[in-house]
């Protein structure tokens, strides 16, 4: 999935000290509606990253979408420095990829991309032969590439069958990383967790008391540490809790995102997630010195061809160009959950 906002900024994220925040927490960061027009024409609810909140262990971007019945309809675009994680919550979504891939994900499914030095790729809602659009929901992630994988090779991989767990009024599907005991078979380069949890009444989470997490309700509500955490906001938990106590509204549903502390300084812009200014404007540089290159040349590229999308392709023929970069060069802020 992409960032499809018509100016971004480019967002420098600090890295997390060590040891997280003091101790646990419950601060709630509020989603802001993004318009993304373009081809997907939609707005999203954006929750990451946040000033003063950037990262939430090694996950830098989370957006929901829908439910509603706009047909996703992304061209092809890049990335660097990242994975992608796509867990649709309602309608199905066809993925290609320059590495190949050619596949449809449903609700309970998994998408991941390695976007590593590049890779691009495209998602399309499945729409019916005749009649309504089905509704569309979903939750699109990016997990920040550690220094010493960020370089590699891209890849892709889809999990049809993931683990779940259970325990004390809880039960969950683990996306990535381990929970509970049980782990997901998704290849991840830092510790981290991501897991689609429903719980109802008095629960209890076990969680790993050296990550940092966070959680977003997608249904119902609940209530922690004696504070109410309704759909919407991001709920930031800090460091060193071995497990969460809920009390949950009938029919709660939430993400929890979680992982070690992310100790490397990020440069976001667009759908690269870099190091440096010169870093970015050289991925901005070598997408669009693609554009217009025959499909053998644009194969061989950085970020290489998304077959079906040549020049014969009708409605899917084409491209997404990158935007401009802003006029300025920016300097590290603090983060404010240090």
């Amino acid at each position: 999935m992409t960032n499809l906002e018509v100016s971004p900024q480019q967002e420098v994220c600090p890295p997390a000290p060590s040891g997280g925040t003091a101790g646990p927490c419950l601060q709630l960061w509020p989603e802001r509606e993004v318009p993304l027009g373009g081809v997907r024409a939609m707005n999203v609810k954006r929750t990451l990253p946040q000033r003063g909140l950037p990262t939430i262990g090694a996950w830098c971007f989370l957006d929901s979408f829908g439910p509603d019945r706009t047909a996703m309809s992304v061209l092809p675009h890049p990335h660097i420095g990242l994975q992608t994680v796509t867990w649709p919550l309602a309608g199905h979504i066809r993925h290609r990829d320059s590495v190949g891939s050619d596949v449809v994900v449903r609700p309970g499914e998994l998408n991941i991309m390695t976007a590593g030095h590049g890779v691009s790729h495209s998602e399309f809602a499945v729409l019916p032969g005749g009649g309504e659009l089905p509704l569309q929901r979903g939750l699109q992630l990016w997990v920040a590439l550690p220094d010493g994988d960020r370089h590699r090779e891209p890849a892709f991989e889809q999990h049809r069958e993931l683990p779940r767990a259970a325990g004390h009024g809880f039960t969950a599907t683990v996306m990535v990383g381990e929970l509970a005991g049980v782990a997901s078979p998704a290849t991840m380069f830092s510790p981290i967790v991501g897991a689609d949890v429903s719980c109802e009444g008095d629960a209890v989470l076990p969680l790993n008391p050296g990550f940092e997490h966070g959680i977003l309700v997608l249904d119902g509500g609940l209530a922690v540490d004696g504070q109410d955490l309704p759909a919407g906001p991001l709920g930031y938990l800090g460091t060193g809790r071995s497990e969460l106590r809920m009390e949950a509204r009938p029919g709660t549903r939430f993400l929890l995102i979680g992982g070690e502390p992310f100790g490397e300084e990020l440069l976001m812009w667009w759908n690269f997630v870099g190091r440096t200014h010169d870093e970015v404007e050289q991925a901005r540089e070598d997408w669009e010195a693609q554009a217009g290159l025959p499909d053998a040349e644009t194969a061989a590229a950085r970020y290489g061809l998304v077959p079906g999308h040549g020049p014969d392709a009708g409605a899917e023929a084409g491209r997404i160009p990158a935007p401009p970069l802003p006029g300025v060069r920016l300097t590290p802020r603090k983060r404010a959950v240090d």
